[in-house]
C-alpha cells in the first residue's frame, strides 16, 4: 500500500499546479485547507456509516476516497507519506502493530525494545 500511497502523493504534488477548471485536485488545493479538511471528514464518515450498514463494497470505494483526500491534506500540510510511515514503525516498536497509540499515556505501561543482549532482547518499562 505504500507504493500506491507514495505514487498517489507524487501525483497529487503535480496536480497542485494545474488548472483547477480542469483538475479537480487543483481546484480542490485552491479551495483551501477547511475545503480539504472538510472532504476528510466527510470520507471518514462515509466509511464508518457504510462498514455499520455491512456494505462492503461501499466501504472500499469510500475508503479509496478517504486515502486520496488525506494524501490532499498531507500534501498541503507539507507532511510526507515517509513521515507517516516512520510513526507507525515508531508506534510498533512500543505498542504493537496493531494497537493505537493510547490517548492517555498512562493507559498502557510503555514498552520499549532494547537492542538484543546475547540473543534476548531487553524490554524496558
Amino acid at each position: 500500500m505504500g507504493d500506491s500511497v507514495d505514487r498517489l502523493y507524487q501525483a497529487v504534488l503535480a496536480a497542485r499546479t494545474r488548472d483547477p477548471a480542469y483538475s479537480r485536485t487543483a481546484k480542490l488545493i485552491r479551495e483551501g485547507m477547511p475545503k480539504m479538511a472538510k472532504k476528510l471528514v466527510e470520507e471518514a464518515a462515509e466509511v464508518g456509516l457504510d462498514a455499520v450498514q455491512g456494505n462492503r463494497e461501499a466501504v472500499i470505494l469510500e475508503s479509496a476516497d478517504l486515502i486520496y483526500n488525506l494524501v490532499v491534506v498531507l500534501v498541503e500540510a507539507g507532511i510526507t507519506p515517509d513521515e507517516i510511515w516512520r510513526e507507525m514503525d515508531r508506534r510498533e516498536q512500543l505498542y504493537g502493530i496493531a494497537e493505537k497509540l493510547p490517548k492517555n499515556q498512562g493507559e498502557f505501561p510503555v514498552v520499549r525494545a532494547t537492542p538484543f543482549v546475547r540473543g534476548v532482547a531487553k524490554v524496558r518499562r
